[in-house]
């Protein structure tokens, strides 16, 4: 799969979430090996007025999209992969007025279950603002496909 497809694929699918058009994600790199998706600063996202620190669940929702949206990196076409569990460990808060950017890759592929990861930074991504790991279900047609034969039919057996 050529990187310019891997792009626009996740470019097609970031501008068909509304939530994340409100608050104007934009994808900023993708490959096989991840993606990058940039969460830029405005008022609407900060969480403490006093101090301009962005509100958790924006950085929430940019770490929870680029963990999904990182299965479009790994998979040969598009399945539909809710999410199933995300875990995030805060390290700092963000700096006001500054983008944050997600990076995300998958890690582990199974015929239910993908795997991902990454991390959330501002300037550096040496200096990471959080961690996550995220886990996704798979319930594309490649998918199911994959679990013919396996715990499905042999639940249909007599």
């Amino acid at each position: 799969m050529a990187e310019d497809s891997v792009f626009d694929r996740a470019t097609r699918f970031l501008s068909a979430l509304r939530h994340c058009q409100v608050l104007g994600l934009k994808l900023h790199s993708a490959s096989r090996d991840g993606l990058t998706v940039v969460l830029p600063y405005s008022p609407q996202i900060v969480g403490n007025p006093l101090t301009g620190i962005v509100h958790g669940g924006a950085l929430t929702t940019l770490m929870d999209t680029a963990c999904g949206m990182s299965t479009l990196c790994v998979l040969p076409q598009f399945e539909v992969c809710p999410t199933l569990d995300l875990r995030i460990d805060y390290m700092h808060a963000a700096m006001p007025d500054k983008a944050i950017y997600g990076f995300a890759q998958c890690y582990r592929i199974t015929p239910d279950v993908i795997f991902s990861r990454g991390f959330a930074y501002q300037d550096d991504p040496e200096h990471p603002i959080a961690h996550v790991v995220g886990t996704f279900m798979r319930l594309g047609d490649s998918a199911r496909g994959m679990k013919k034969g396996g715990l499905a039919a042999a639940a249909q057996k007599p």
